[in-house]
């Protein structure tokens, strides 16, 4: 039997957003099963790098941490100059923006949108050619119910993340002759930074909404992370949804 041309090749993953939160779990994760790791954050530089180096020394891999503004195409293609071979994209780096639509200025919609939907367009066109060259890889984005269903109050973070949701389709169907699988995790309400911005109060409120009863955990979607990598090369183009029955 012919190996595929990707086996023996070391196993390398981009992951974005990595400092904290859903990225942070996904690096823990990835990290343990051996893959090297090139991890990127925009504000958190010293966190970012205490966790690449207890990755580094706990999993013996390679972990390179970058300071980098995925919406900014300049700050990606220099993280890209760091990686010369690329098993795994995983896109989570992403803000969000609560308020009325007609109060938000220009400059916040376009901030959101470079982060949330233009840095999967800057990721992607850079590592689509490092898979190509072993006609394999996996680009895995990290998308929310939201993007399914929408929410009040939050029209610019529904919209980029219905846009990733779309991308990861139309993506999908390009790669797949090609031999790169493209899916998305719409996640639900997580137990993240991004969600500790509401009161308990609401969030109570919204834990009481998700028939599983309680709030998702970061670990919980590195595990599915996981299971998307190591999973049949035939699921591609899915947005699967990870939101304890809630929407």
């Amino acid at each position: 039997m012919t190996a595929h041309p990707y086996a023996a090749a070391p196993k390398t993953a981009l992951v974005t957003g990595a400092s904290r939160g859903i990225g942070r779990a996904i690096a823990e994760a990835l990290a343990a099963k051996g893959y090297d790791l090139c991890l990127t954050c925009r504000h958190s530089e010293t966190e970012l790098t205490h966790l690449s180096h207890r990755l580094s020394e706990t999993f013996s891999i390679r972990c390179t941490p970058i300071l980098a503004d995925m919406g900014n195409p300049q700050d990606v293609e220099r993280v890209f100059s760091e990686i010369s071979e690329l098993t795994v994209l995983v896109n989570n780096a992403g803000v969000s923006h609560v308020g009325l639509l007609h109060e938000m200025s220009t400059e916040e919609w376009q901030s959101l949108m470079d982060v949330n939907l233009n840095a999967l367009f800057y990721t992607c066109r850079l590592a689509i050619p490092l898979m190509l060259q072993r006609h394999a890889g996996k680009i895995l984005n990290i998308s929310s119910v939201w993007g399914n269903v929408g929410a009040s109050m939050e029209v610019a973070y529904s919209a980029s993340k219905g846009g990733v949701n779309a991308f990861t389709k139309a993506l999908a169907k390009e790669l797949a002759p090609s031999g790169i699988q493209v899916n998305a995790i719409a996640c639900g309400l997580i137990d993240t930074d991004m969600n500790r911005g509401f009161s308990a109060e609401d969030l109570e409120a919204l834990r009481a909404e998700i028939p599983a009863d309680r709030i998702g955990q970061p670990k919980e979607v590195a595990r599915l992370v996981l299971s998307l990598l190591h999973g049949p090369d035939y699921l591609t183009g899915q947005i699967i949804t990870m939101d304890g029955g809630w929407t």
